[in-house]
């Protein structure tokens, strides 16, 4: 994709609806805060039919389902996604972030980079699948997937 496409297709503002959040731990709220930081710095977001950004994204949940609600000039679009194919991703994205966050504290430096090395694999694999479920929607590149991956997750996150 060309530089002009990246600077045209991007997201500049992303909001997780307030609604759909509960309270959550310090580690869960950083990595959220981290995610979407990042989301902002560098991403590449291109819904389909839009002819260019700047986009804003609030992200939510529906009835159990993903509510992704993309604006930006002359587009305005709301695309609900079903989170039954990310169900076992979720609940093992959230087993190895827990391990990973206890070993930070009380592990080794090998046990901690082992857990990591699991959580990216993990992430990779859901941001792949985001990236199918989203295919005639938005397209996106591999980076931005893992972290709307992050914030499916957040969403989906109890203190």
């Amino acid at each position: 994709m060309a530089d002009d496409d990246r600077k045209t297709h991007r997201l500049e503002k992303v909001e997780l609806d307030e609604d759909s959040l509960a309270a959550v731990s310090r580690d869960q709220e950083q990595e959220r805060q981290i995610a979407i930081f990042d989301l902002l710095e560098e991403n590449y977001f291109r819904p389909e039919g839009a002819d260019g950004g700047p986009y804003e994204l609030k992200m939510g949940l529906v009835e159990n389902r993903l509510l992704l609600d993309v604006r930006g000039p002359g587009y305005e679009k709301q695309h609900i996604l079903s989170l039954s194919p990310f169900r076992s991703l979720i609940k093992d994205y959230f087993m190895i972030c827990e391990s990973y966050y206890e070993a930070i504290r009380n592990s080794t430096p090998a046990q901690i980079e082992a857990l990591d090395m699991g959580r990216r694999g993990l992430h990779n694999e859901a941001s792949d699948l985001l990236r199918t479920r989203l295919t005639g929607k938005i397209e996106t590149d591999l980076d931005t997937a893992r972290r709307l991956f992050t914030l499916i997750c957040a969403l989906h996150w109890r203190g």
